[in-house]
């Protein structure tokens, strides 16, 4: 989701308040038992992202939870700078996702309708808890606004 998010907003929180550009390694990396050593590079709790990796190019949080494959690979490492706010919109997009999966635009409507011989209705069944109209909801359009602050042209 990171990973995605990050695209999305074209913005990989590369540089700090400054806009000097962050930490980056370039270098021959193990990751060996799911474990990379970042001890020096990026702090617990971190957001980091791994380029280059045939297995593991993404944007991860370092923690010792992290598990990642195993392999050894030239690539780089970037260390990120994001706000806890970020990370708290991101973690409410995956539980979104965890609810409504992929979901078709009749799934998510308000409405239920039927129409025959000429007659129709349609009568809505109460509010929900997404916003964006069913022809496009997604957690882009659910989140767009609160993401907006983030997002490079």
């Amino acid at each position: 989701m990171l990973t995605d998010l990050c695209a999305y907003l074209r913005n990989w929180f590369d540089e700090d308040e400054f806009h000097h550009k962050l930490p980056r390694w370039e270098q021959e990396f193990t990751i060996s038992g799911g474990k990379i050593d970042l001890t020096g590079k990026v702090l617990d709790g971190q957001m980091f992202r791994i380029y280059g990796s045939m297995l593991n190019d993404g944007v991860y949080i370092y923690s010792p939870e992290l598990v990642l494959k195993d392999e050894t690979f030239t690539g780089l490492i970037q260390s990120m700078r994001t706000e806890p706010d970020f990370i708290a919109v991101a973690k409410e997009m995956e539980e979104w996702l965890a609810k409504y999966g992929t979901v078709t635009s009749s799934a998510m409507s308000p409405f239920n309708a039927e129409a025959f011989g000429g007659y129709s209705y349609s009568k809505s069944v109460g509010g929900n808890d997404y916003s964006g109209t069913a022809s496009n909801v997604n957690p882009m359009t659910v989140y767009g606004s609160r993401l907006a602050r983030w997002k490079k042209i």
